[in-house]
């Protein structure tokens, strides 16, 4: 029995280390939810890509994620339930099909993607847990944005809806 104590206070400090955010990891609030992003290992990612994957882009006058349809006017109510589907809508539809000749730019793909991956999954966890819902604004909302990624081909789509993940993130850092 001596051990039990001590096996007790590092299991404590276990679970403790595993709830911090690590270093460049933010908290944000969405709705009922609070999940730790790695903002920093995005944002790097992102930046370090973002002048390749934007040149890609052959329709300037489109925009999958901004006006008059844009985030920020999203209730607060119903961040948990848009930002899961938005990180949901990446992984499934835009990360599957960006893929370039430039071995770089597709390791800082997968890298971000593997962070919207594990975000996703808190987030739905979050949102089980506290039985988020989407109001109708804000369902409305992401059908416009699953409207505009679906009148482009998919490659095209998804390499646009990439050069815009700063309007997502930016949106995320102002709504925290």
């Amino acid at each position: 029995m001596r051990g039990s104590p001590l096996f007790l206070c590092l299991f404590s400090v276990s679970c403790w280390v595993n709830l911090m955010p690590t270093a460049g990891d933010k908290i944000f609030h969405f709705g009922a939810c609070r999940v730790s992003v790695s903002m920093t290992e995005i944002r790097a990612g992102f930046t370090a890509i973002k002048a390749n994957i934007q040149s890609r882009d052959p329709i300037r006058t489109l925009s999958i994620l901004s006006h008059p349809h844009s985030l920020h006017k999203v209730k607060s109510s119903d961040r948990c339930c848009i930002t899961y589907q938005l990180f949901t809508f990446y992984v499934d539809k835009v990360f599957k099909h960006c893929s370039t000749e430039d071995s770089f730019v597709n390791r800082k793909i997968s890298s971000i993607a593997n962070s919207f991956l594990s975000t996703r999954r808190k987030l739905g966890q979050c949102r089980e847990q506290n039985n988020c819902l989407c109001g109708e604004e804000s369902t409305e909302k992401f059908k416009q944005i699953l409207a505009n990624y679906e009148g482009l081909n998919v490659t095209s789509a998804a390499m646009k809806s990439l050069g815009e993940l700063d309007i997502l993130l930016d949106w995320m850092e102002k709504s925290r």
